[in-house]
């Protein structure tokens, strides 16, 4: 699967959201049909996120690992690969350098 590299017609929250200190980092967006969306980055950590929603990240740049909730597996995740995480749930991520993702939620 290739990575996503351009999305038009969007309406971007300009304002980021922080988390962890600045180790993430993320603007969100809303698509013309009303999907909602995120991009950002997160920098070399061990992190670990919660869902409200059912979410899908994609790798567009970079790397990561992830383990996902009630698993003791880490998985990679390389540009244009996904992972979903279900909604009320959470998942670790490990990155080395800097993970560039889209975050599509459910």
């Amino acid at each position: 699967m290739t990575a996503t590299t351009q999305i038009a017609n969007v309406t971007l929250a300009t304002q980021a959201n922080v988390y962890f200190g600045g180790k993430c980092v993320s603007h969100s967006f809303t698509l013309a049909d009303g999907t909602r969306k995120s991009a950002g980055v997160v920098l070399a950590a061990e992190l670990t996120f919660s869902t409200g929603a059912t979410e899908i990240m994609e790798c567009v740049a970079g790397a990561c690992e992830y383990r996902l909730a009630g698993s003791d597996a880490w998985q990679k995740s390389a540009p244009g690969e996904r992972f979903a995480i279900p909604a009320e749930s959470s998942f670790d991520i490990r990155v080395a350098e800097v993970y560039h993702y889209l975050c599509h939620y459910a």
